[in-house]
């Protein structure tokens, strides 16, 4: 019982969220669709001639930022990145889409906004109990 009280509830919320951008990322690369991505959506959503670029920066962004979130480095740096990239995939494909992933909608912005709301906890300093 003494393990369990020693792990910080926060390493729990670094461990999902590197695990959910880890496995976004190392998905298109593994299974080649990052070009896909970028020409064929990046590029039409206003990032041409650059979408392809732009794809493979996001994958390598999440990938390095995975693993800093799971050691819980550079958080100061890495934090805001995925969350400008939330907030953007939000604007440009969540959003029109209404609230709810699954259920009453599909494709909404709920987990977006969840994933925004743990990456902004896990930047808030705790103070140690004695």
């Amino acid at each position: 019982m003494k393990t369990i009280n020693r792990i910080n509830p926060l390493f729990l919320i670094r461990l999902a969220i590197a695990t959910i951008f880890l496995s976004h990322s190392l998905h298109g690369v593994l299974n080649h669709t990052v070009n896909d991505f970028g020409e064929g959506y990046l590029n039409k959503v206003g990032f041409a001639p650059f979408g392809v670029y732009v794809a493979w920066a996001l994958m390598v962004f999440e990938i390095i930022g995975s693993i800093l979130i799971l050691f819980g480095k550079l958080l100061k740096y890495v934090v805001p990145g995925f969350i400008l990239i939330l907030i953007t995939g939000i604007i440009l494909v969540h959003y029109p889409d209404g609230w709810f992933v699954v259920g009453p909608g599909r494709n909404g912005m709920e987990f977006s906004f969840v994933l925004i709301l743990s990456l902004i906890a896990i930047c808030i300093p705790v103070k140690r109990r004695r």
